[in-house]
């Protein structure tokens, strides 16, 4: 029997937004006491919710999400539980090889999406030490995950992990949510984005894949 885990959070106004980023507006403009058909107008920016990053969100010559092809968007996954680190060096990661290898993305559970919705959730999140971005940038890895803002702290302005995993041509997947289920777990995985010509990124409905 296979089992489908939603790992997206759920687009809504008022919802939260990279700091500087307004939220969706979501207005119904049709209804179907009034038209005979319910349709509603959305706005909102290509990095909202549970969303990817494709290369060319920082690269001016990176690939857009037009630009990878769908596998690139879906494979094999494992989750490592990174709660209660300040940074994850890349010692936790060298004890973990077994669980990664054959991985086309790795995930984190940091622990952060329980606050989602609060002010504690821009700010602390754990995140990768440079050497520990690096060297999962050298394992061929379509993309890496967070149940978190960002691959780097908000607070940066260097942003050195998301040029890592670009450099590769890897994606990045941020503001995922229920990776508690899925820690040391490997399982299909899938975060189809929008097909956007010349796409910087999009939401996604991320989703875990298990038999």
């Amino acid at each position: 029997m296979t089992t489908v885990i939603d790992l997206t959070h759920t687009i809504a106004e008022g919802m939260p937004a990279y700091p500087g980023t307004e939220p969706p507006k979501i207005e119904q403009a049709n209804t179907v006491e009034k038209d005979g058909f319910a349709e509603k107008r959305i706005s909102m920016f290509s990095h909202t919710g549970t969303h990817l990053d494709a290369p060319s969100h920082m690269l001016a010559i990176g690939a857009t999400l037009d630009q990878l092809g769908m596998d690139h968007f879906v494979g094999k996954a494992c989750v490592i539980d990174v709660q209660g680190q300040e940074m994850i060096e890349q010692s936790l990661l060298l004890s973990q090889t077994s669980l990664v290898d054959g991985c086309s993305f790795v995930l984190f559970h940091t622990g952060w999406s329980r606050f989602w919705g609060q002010e504690a959730y821009f700010s602390d999140f754990p995140v990768l030490s440079l050497g520990a971005a690096r060297w999962l940038a050298q394992r061929g890895l379509k993309g890496v995950g967070f149940d978190a803002i960002s691959v780097d702290p908000v607070s940066s302005t260097t942003f050195e992990n998301h040029y890592v995993f670009f450099d590769a041509n890897m994606i990045n997947i941020e503001n995922l949510t229920g990776l508690d289920a899925l820690v040391g777990k490997q399982f299909l995985f899938s975060c189809l984005p929008l097909k956007l010509k010349d796409g910087d990124g999009s939401p996604v409905r991320a989703v875990a894949i298990l038999d």
